[in-house]
């Protein structure tokens, strides 16, 4: 294992893509110990215990962002509104028949055509988020 490693690092192009990778995977564990501003952690952290027990979805999207959302951290989020997003749009492709037929035409070509919807319907869902969860009550905001 270690001379595969060691194999890895003598390549310039592969060692300067485990390097990215491993800065990359250290500026996400930076920003998901990072709390947000104005933000009473210990009363969040206390209804997120609370919501965990009660087996509610918040409680599963706690465990699924690591506990950053019980943290309240900058990168908590993380991808779940990519993938919703993603989710959405392949359930719409039965039910809009553009989107059908973008599908069925584009063959191999079909997630360039759908990247830019998916990256455009993120960033609703992500404020959407946000915003529920800023106007529930109970919540330290």
């Amino acid at each position: 294992m270690f001379q595969t490693l060691k194999n890895a690092w003598a390549m310039p192009e592969l060692r300067k893509k485990i390097l990215y990778t491993l800065f990359i995977i250290l500026i996400f564990r930076f920003g998901s110990c990072i709390p947000v501003p104005f933000i009473d952690t210990q009363l969040l952290a206390q209804y997120f215990e609370q919501a965990s027990t009660n087996g509610s979805m918040l409680g599963y999207l706690d465990m699924f962002s690591g506990g950053g959302l019980s943290r309240a951290t900058i990168f908590a989020m993380s991808i779940t509104p990519y993938i919703n997003a993603s989710i959405i749009l392949q359930l719409l492709t039965v039910a809009i028949p553009a989107l059908e037929r973008m599908v069925k035409d584009g063959g191999p070509q079909e997630d360039r055509k759908l990247d830019p919807l998916r990256r455009r319907s993120a960033r609703p869902a992500a404020g959407s988020v946000l915003l529920r969860s800023a106007a529930q009550p109970g919540l330290p905001f």
